[in-house]
């Protein structure tokens, strides 16, 4: 299946590329997410209209997620967690938690963007956790999670 990228995808192409993806790829994600269009001969030519527009909004997006990298980057954040007498906290601190901290913290940043490979957080200690604001950016902020009372 042909799509034509209507934004930057990790692995796959910038704006404006026409690449060719397995069928459920185009079908299932990325037209119903707004990333791709079918390449047919009447999208090729809408998006040939719309083509400064688009490359405009992705640069835009881009630069708004540079300066958002700016703020985070030497950004440390506290969270105070309930916990046991050897460190361990009574439940975790995931995704959310960590967004809304950061968040209160000053620089507005969404749930999703928080990654946890490891799973959420379920220790008394000093993290690195990585933000992916772009399919560019990504940038490292250290989370402190101490007991609470």
């Amino acid at each position: 299946m042909d799509v034509i990228l209507l934004e930057r995808v990790k692995n796959l192409g910038n704006v404006g590329d026409k690449v060719a993806v397995r069928p459920g790829y185009g079908r299932n994600f990325l037209i119903p997410t707004g990333k791709a269009a079918a390449a047919t001969a009447a999208n090729l030519a809408a998006f040939e209209e719309r083509r400064a527009d688009l490359e405009a909004a992705a640069a835009e997006s881009l630069s708004a997620a540079e300066a958002r990298r700016d703020k985070l980057t030497d950004l440390a954040v506290t969270i105070v967690a309930n916990s046991g007498n050897e460190g361990k906290l009574f439940g975790s601190v995931g995704a959310a938690e960590i967004a809304d901290a950061i968040t209160a913290a000053g620089v507005e940043v969404g749930r999703r963007e928080v990654r946890l490979p490891n799973g959420p957080l379920r220790n008394i200690g000093e993290f690195a956790i990585e933000l992916h604001l772009h399919s560019d950016v990504d940038v490292d902020v250290n989370i402190t999670v101490v007991a609470g009372e």
